[in-house]
């Protein structure tokens, strides 16, 4: 059985074995200390693979978004809160509450406008 094993698993099942021996030898009171010890070697061998591929085959490239498509969410979220905003603005105020209404989606946008562009 063992030698259906990859050479780069034979480590982990022999942690693992180790693991299982010592919590045989110890008891149950040194079970949780050593699961985390395993945890932490089988974590840093997983790690160590992933490093492996990584260098053998690159790092998939960062593709980074336009600034512009940032603001989508934003401009979308202003048109659906909008549409109840102005029913609501022109219902207790009628064209005052229409104006200031659409005024403050107005400085909201170009502030997130603003913070997008800086940012990116």
């Amino acid at each position: 059985m063992d030698d259906d094993l990859m050479p780069d698993q034979r480590p982990i099942r022999e942690d693992l074995q180790a693991t299982l021996d010592a919590r045989r030898d110890l008891g149950p009171d040194y079970e949780a200390a050593l699961v985390d010890s395993f945890t932490e070697r089988l974590e840093a061998t997983i790690a160590a693979r992933v490093r492996a591929e990584l260098d053998l085959h690159g790092a998939p490239p960062h593709r980074k978004s336009a600034p512009g498509a940032a603001m989508i969410p934003v401009a979308l979220g202003s048109m659906g809160m909008g549409i109840p905003l102005t029913a609501i603005g022109v219902a207790n105020a009628g064209l005052v509450g229409l104006i200031i209404t659409w005024l403050a989606i107005v400085v909201i946008n170009v502030a997130a406008a603003a913070a997008i562009m800086r940012r990116g």
